[in-house]
C-alpha cells in the first residue's frame, strides 16, 4: 500500500478529485487530502475523509491542526504527491517556491525523490497564457510530471483545452510513477 498525498487547488474541477480519491483508495492506497483554503470553500475536506477514511485538512491552525508540524508530517508520510486540480494560481505559487498555506508548505517539505504529479485545470484562455506555460515548464524542470488537461466543455460555459484530465487517467499515471 502506497501513501498518496492528494493536494487540491481551487477549481470547479475539484469534484473530480473526489472520484480520484475514491479510485486510489479502492486500488489499495492510503490517500490523505490537503486543500488550499479557497478550495475548502468549494468543497469540505470532510468529504475526502469520508471517501478515503484518512485525514483531510486545509489549514495548520485551529481545529484542523493534527500535530506540531503538519506540513512536515504530511511530506514525510507521502510516497507520491498528486496536485489535482492545479489552478493557474497554485501552479505559479508552487513554481515560485512560495509557502503560504498547508498545500504549498507540504510540497516544499517533500524529500527530493518523492514522485510529483501535477494536473492543471483552468479556462483555456488562462491555460494558454505565457505565464502559465513558464510556470509549468519550471515545474517540469523541477521534477514534476504534468498530466496535460483535456479539451472540452468547462464550467465557465466555454470549451477548449484546460479541463482536468479524467480521474482514471490520473490514477493510471499514479500507478505508473509508483512502478505498478
Amino acid at each position: 500500500m502506497s501513501h498518496v498525498l492528494l493536494c487540491a487547488g481551487a477549481s470547479v474541477a475539484i469534484y473530480k478529485s473526489c472520484d480520484l480519491a475514491s479510485k486510489l483508495t479502492q486500488a489499495g492506497h492510503a490517500v490523505r487530502t490537503v486543500l488550499t483554503p479557497t478550495a475548502a470553500r468549494l468543497i469540505d475536506p470532510q468529504l475526502f475523509e469520508a471517501i478515503t477514511g484518512e485525514p483531510a485538512a486545509s489549514t495548520e491552525f485551529g481545529v484542523e491542526r493534527r500535530g506540531p508540524m503538519d506540513h512536515i508530517d504530511l511530506a514525510r508520510w507521502a510516497d507520491i504527491v498528486v496536485v489535482a486540480p492545479c489552478s493557474a494560481d497554485l501552479a505559479g505559487r508552487i513554481a515560485g517556491g512560495l509557502a503560504g498555506d498547508l498545500v504549498t508548505t507540504s510540497l516544499l517539505a517533500l524529500e527530493p525523490g518523492v514522485p510529483r504529479l501535477l494536473c492543471p485545470a483552468m479556462n483555456s484562455v488562462m491555460f494558454a497564457q505565457p505565464a502559465v506555460a513558464r510556470n509549468l515548464a519550471q515545474l517540469v524542470g523541477d521534477g514534476w510530471t504534468v498530466v496535460e488537461p483535456d479539451e472540452g466543455h468547462m464550467a465557465c460555459g466555454e470549451a477548449g483545452l484546460g479541463r482536468l484530465a479524467e480521474p482514471t487517467e490520473i490514477a493510471e499515471r499514479v500507478e505508473a510513477l509508483l512502478g505498478g
